[in-house]
């Protein structure tokens, strides 16, 4: 006689949160991207302190009780003309952590842009591995969840944390503002290099489902040696048509302006430059404005930018991330998934 044991195992279900007990934070710098995000998720950013003292300490503190709270600190580390991408960095931790300590049920950083994304591997003897250095900082002062979009390498980023990672992409947001831009043009993506093809690829994939309209991919090769930039390289039909160099980030704006100079020498008709991360270093302006370009098109995580208002108003797009933090958000809180707005189907 047989025997048969059937065991029933109850599917493990995603953690509920009290949709009154969320506290909503923005440090200072990013106050107005904070409140937008925050609007989106139908609530409003709580009450903070910032003190900066003699010899540049500081301090932040919550002035609202986030005891047995689900926490959201969002703030954005570029680095800006009035504080360093290390002074944002080191606040955020001290806030993360006093909210950890003062009894937050959660705490989760929401950084749309991720300082120190790039130095992701040992390119020289010796390296430091910074992006990995900065997830142990986020761990060891309690944080458990980070959220950022679009990071330079997104496996190096996911194998860096050990604490739970949020990555969204801006690709359903960019392949809408491809199909407005295009028309019924023939539309080309444009990598400036090969460390960004697949970034290139997944968005013209995207924009494919979007508009139903077909389009091309192209390449251009591209080393960094101390500062040095060689490689000639270039593949795709860039003809007559309309194209999109992508990137994750524009800070000199160096690498877009010579893949948009290569692809107007070989006849492309119309180039744009898209990043998620609009870092606009010193120098830009004279990118934005080149002819080479015809429209500088990033989102807001990086805002406010520190360019003149006239080069904001004639060269650059700003195309909102905020609904796309806010919607992560309350799917976080709620316990629901958070899949289709993040890159891990890729």
């Amino acid at each position: 006689m047989r025997l048969s044991i059937l065991i029933a195992v109850k599917e493990p279900q995603p953690l509920s949160y009290d949709a009154g007990n969320m506290r909503i934070f923005a440090l200072n710098g990013t106050k107005a991207l904070g409140r937008t995000i925050a609007d989106h998720v139908g609530g409003a950013l709580a009450e903070h302190e910032e003190r900066d003292f003699e010899g540049g300490e500081h301090k932040a503190r919550p002035l609202v009780s986030v005891r047995g709270e689900d926490v959201y600190l969002i703030h954005t580390l570029n680095g800006a003309p009035d504080e360093s991408a290390n002074d944002k960095l080191c606040k955020l931790l001290f806030f993360a952590a006093t909210c950890r300590e003062n009894g937050a049920s959660r705490v989760t950083v929401v950084t749309p842009y991720l300082a120190y994304s790039r130095k992701d591997r040992q390119t020289k003897a010796r390296d430091p591995v910074t992006t990995r250095y900065v997830a142990q900082l986020f761990e060891a002062v309690g944080v458990n969840t980070v959220v950022t979009l679009d990071v330079h390498n997104l496996s190096a980023f996911q194998n860096a944390f050990r604490c739970c990672t949020v990555h969204l992409n801006t690709r359903r947001l960019f392949s809408e503002t491809i199909a407005r831009l295009a028309g019924s043009k023939p539309v080309l993506i444009f990598s400036p290099d090969a460390g960004g093809i697949k970034r290139a690829q997944l968005l013209k994939e995207s924009y494919e489902l979007l508009s139903g309209n077909e389009a091309q991919l192209g390449i251009m090769e591209k080393r960094r040696s101390r500062g040095v930039v060689s490689g000639h390289l270039f593949a795709g039909d860039v003809q007559d048509a309309v194209v999109f160099v992508v990137d994750d980030m524009i800070g000199t704006g160096g690498t877009m302006l010579r893949a948009a100079e290569a692809c107007r020498e070989r006849g492309a008709k119309t180039v744009y430059a898209l990043a998620a991360h609009g870092l606009f270093d010193r120098g830009v302006e004279a990118v934005l404005a080149h002819p080479a370009i015809d429209r500088t098109i990033v989102t807001d995580s990086a805002s406010p930018f520190h360019v003149s208002e006239d080069i904001l108003r004639s060269c650059v797009e700003v195309v909102p991330s905020a609904p796309l933090f806010g919607e992560a958000i309350r799917r976080m809180h709620s316990g629901g998934s958070i899949a289709a707005l993040s890159s891990d189907d890729d």
